[in-house]
């Protein structure tokens, strides 16, 4: 597993096609160490705050073991895509100059299907603890986020997450809700283990771990125009906004144990 803490840093060289699929725009793109990336732009949708959500939510899925494709830091020069025919994906490139985010592109990946793959008790269950902690809308069965990759089960799309910042309010009561939109996970019915995994998972995710995390965010994804806070304090409400949900983690686990019963 690579360094869990260090991302690498490409510049894109070339924009292949848009994958529509996603409402953020995101496109396949090459970079300059000669590989596919699936781009996220700063510039689409929700703008940086879905790129940190992508960052947060593929790390800790990193950290735990999970099986998610390398992230990188993706630099867009000031002169890429004026070549673009396409004017709307002219205005997201022009749009997102600077630092992206991208996922390793995993060729030749089929999206899971819950009717043909079945996931085991302690893997659905890690998954399952993994999006009610970060508060990841998706992962549902119209939109699994989950490729079957070399015979392996790889997590994608958490740009989704942390919902709490759209508003950036009340973080604190965010922390310590229970998630009730974990009934709509696709692997809630194979998640029997959530006791289990939660005890493990909270030895994994220690303070300096979560610290080491939300440091990997870029001051440039933290200058905000809707707050007076500086990047330094918007990145410690990350933190404590994960610090306070890990202590108060029964509270998403009895909801996603009493929704699997009205599944079973």
């Amino acid at each position: 597993m690579s360094n869990p803490f260090f991302l690498r840093t490409v510049n894109v060289t070339r924009y292949i096609t848009p994958l529509r699929e996603g409402g953020s725009l995101p496109a396949l793109a090459e970079a300059d160490d000669d590989f596919k990336y699936v781009l996220k732009f700063k510039g689409a949708g929700h703008g940086v705050k879905a790129l940190i959500a992508e960052l947060l939510g593929g790390e800790i899925a990193r950290v735990l073991n999970l099986q998610i494709p390398e992230l990188v830091f993706a630099n867009l020069d000031e002169a890429f895509g004026r070549t673009e025919a396409d004017e709307e994906i002219q205005d997201l490139l022009q749009g997102s100059q600077g630092k992206n985010l991208a996922l390793h592109f995993l060729s030749g990946a089929i999206n899971f299907d819950p009717a043909v793959t079945i996931v085991d008790a302690d893997l659905a269950s890690k998954i399952v603890w993994l999006d009610a902690f970060i508060t990841n809308v998706d992962r549902t069965f119209r939109n699994t986020n989950m490729l079957i990759w070399h015979k392996e089960l790889w997590l994608i799309d958490h740009g989704a997450s942390f919902y709490f910042h759209h508003s950036w309010t009340n973080w604190e009561s965010h922390a310590k809700s229970p998630f009730a939109l974990v009934k709509d996970h696709v692997l809630l019915p194979q998640a029997s283990n959530l006791t289990e995994v939660d005890k493990a998972f909270k030895e994994i995710l220690t303070e300096e771990i979560i610290q080491k995390i939300t440091a990997l965010i870029p001051d440039e994804w933290l200058q905000w125009e809707e707050t007076d806070e500086t990047s330094d304090q918007i990145r410690e409400v990350y933190t404590k906004f994960l610090l306070t949900r890990l202590a108060n983690s029964e509270n998403f686990i009895k909801e996603a144990q009493n929704a699997r019963q009205t599944l079973i």
